[in-house]
């Protein structure tokens, strides 16, 4: 069994950062691909980011590209989601999930996060 808790969201205007955080406890995050989605009021979860359990390999949604950046540390059982020149449109509530497969389908992940919520006024 894996927990993940999320950190860092928040209300930020349009342009800012924030770097969202995902820790994991009870077991290893080594040997998993971690994810981050999103969920917007009314909307349906979407994929956001992914990255390998060896770091080696990310994909993106392509709105999020060259603003949001994925990576973990494995020592310290984390992922981070840095996103960079925010918009309206990425308000959501934000969660990391962890699975066997890498990929960009939301139901190969095993493991989700309570979520955090992401606020980008205008």
């Amino acid at each position: 069994q894996v927990q993940l808790v999320e950190y860092g969201g928040g209300l930020v205007q349009a342009g800012g950062s924030l770097r969202l955080s995902c820790a994991a406890s009870k077991r290893s995050l080594n040997f998993y691909t971690m994810g981050w989605f999103r969920q917007a009021p009314g909307k349906e979860r979407e994929f956001v980011a992914t990255i390998s359990y060896s770091g080696g390999s990310t994909d993106y949604l392509d709105t999020v590209k060259g603003r949001f950046t994925i990576s973990r540390d494995n020592a310290k059982n984390t992922v981070f989601l840095q996103m960079n020149s925010l918009k309206p449109e990425d308000t959501a509530v934000y969660y990391c999930a962890a699975g066997p497969v890498y990929g960009v389908i939301a139901n190969r992940y095993n493991y989700w996060g309570q979520g955090t919520q992401v606020t980008v006024s205008s």
